[in-house]
C-alpha cells in the first residue's frame, strides 16, 4: 500500500521542569508518519511550510526520520504554526495553539497540483484536526477530490482527531465530519471525541454508524478499555494486554495509527495492526512529548 499522509506540522513547546520548555515539533499526522516510519512503514507527508529556519529543522527532521517529502510545499514569508502542551499529573494534556497564518492552511489553496500528485498513492490519511484548518473553500475542494479519488479505487483513511478549539463553531466541525464520514475507508476513531462530537452513545452505535456511511473498516479507541473493530470479516474485541501508567498522553492515537497502518500495508491480519499499534501507543505514552527518543523500541519482538 503506497500511502500519503496530508497535514499539518507545527513548532512543538511541552514542558519539562518548572517553566522550562521543550522545543521539538509536531502534530497529530506528523506524528503518525514519523510512528510509521520507525515501525517498518513507507510514507509521503504532504503539507505546506515556509522558507526559514524552523521549516528547513523540520524538512531535515523528517528525512532523518526516513519520512517522504517530496510533495512538502514552501510559502516564502510565512512561519510556521506553534502549539503548547500542558500535562496534568495523570498524563492527561491540554493544548494551546498559534495557527492563524500557518501556510499549511493554504496548501489546497495556493497548490492546487497537489491534487493531481496526491493520484499517484493508494491510500491517503489525513485527520480531523487537518480539516480543521481549511478554509470551507478549500475543504470543498478536497472533498470534491475525494470522491473522485475513492471511484478510482483510492482508499481514505480518517482519524477522528477533534479539537474544539481549532474549529470556528461546533455546528462548522459537526458538517465537516458527517462530510468526511462518508468519505472514508478506514476509520480510525477515539470514543472520546465521537462523544464530544455526537453525544454520549454506544460504541455498537458508533460503529454502526460509520460502518453504514460506507466505511469498510472501524477501528474504535477506547483508552484502557480496549478497542472495538468491525469489518467485512465481523467485529472483533481487543482488551489492553499491558497497561501502564502514562506521563503524557499526547500522541497515544497518533502512535497507534502508526504502527498500525506500517502493519497493514505490509499486509499483516487486523489482529496483528491492533496489537502493533497498542504495543508502540504504550511505549510513546510513557515518554514526555510527541516523539519519543529513537532508542525507544516501538516494535514488539
Amino acid at each position: 500500500m503506497k500511502l500519503a499522509i496530508i497535514g499539518e506540522c507545527m513548532i512543538e513547546l511541552s514542558n519539562s521542569e518548572g517553566d522550562l520548555y521543550q522545543l521539538n515539533y509536531g502534530g497529530d499526522t506528523l506524528n503518525t508518519a514519523i510512528y510509521l516510519s520507525r515501525c517498518g512503514g513507507e510514507v509521503e507527508y504532504v503539507t505546506a511550510l515556509s522558507d526559514d529556519v524552523f521549516s528547513n529543522k523540520m524538512l531535515e527532521n523528517w528525512q532523518s526520520e526516513g519520512v517522504g517529502v517530496r510533495h512538502v510545499k514552501k510559502l516564502a514569508n510565512s512561519v510556521p504554526g506553534l502549539y503548547m502542551i500542558e500535562n496534568e499529573a495523570n498524563g492527561e494534556r491540554h493544548f494551546h495553539y498559534w495557527r492563524s497564518n500557518s501556510p499549511a492552511k493554504l496548501l489546497l489553496e495556493q497548490y492546487p497540483e497537489i491534487f493531481e500528485e496526491l493520484q499517484e498513492y493508494d491510500a491517503l490519511f489525513l485527520s480531523g484536526i487537518t480539516l480543521s484548518i481549511y478554509s470551507e473553500l478549500s475543504r470543498a475542494k478536497l472533498f470534491d477530490f475525494l470522491k473522485i479519488y475513492r471511484e478510482k479505487g483510492g482508499k481514505v483513511i480518517f482519524d477522528n482527531n477533534y479539537r474544539p478549539k481549532s474549529w470556528l463553531s461546533f455546528n462548522e466541525a459537526s458538517k465537516t465530519f458527517n462530510q468526511i464520514m462518508n468519505l472514508t475507508d478506514i476509520a480510525l476513531l477515539s470514543m472520546e471525541d465521537e462523544i464530544s462530537l455526537h453525544g454520549e452513545h454506544s460504541i455498537e452505535y458508533c460503529i454502526e454508524r460509520w460502518l453504514k456511511a460506507g466505511a469498510s473498516e472501524v477501528v474504535v479507541k477506547n483508552g484502557p478499555n480496549g478497542i472495538s473493530t468491525a469489518n467485512s470479516q465481523g467485529k472483533f474485541e481487543f482488551d489492553v494486554p499491558n497497561v501502564v501508567k502514562p506521563i503524557d498522553t499526547t500522541a497515544a492515537g497518533d502512535s497507534f495509527n502508526g504502527a498500525f497502518l506500517a502493519n497493514k500495508a505490509k499486509g499483516e491480519d487486523l489482529e496483528r495492526c491492533i496489537r502493533a499499534g497498542q504495543f508502540c501507543a504504550a511505549q510513546v505514552i510513557v515518554h514526555k512529548g510527541a516523539i519519543v527518543p529513537r532508542e525507544v523500541t516501538l516494535i514488539k519482538e
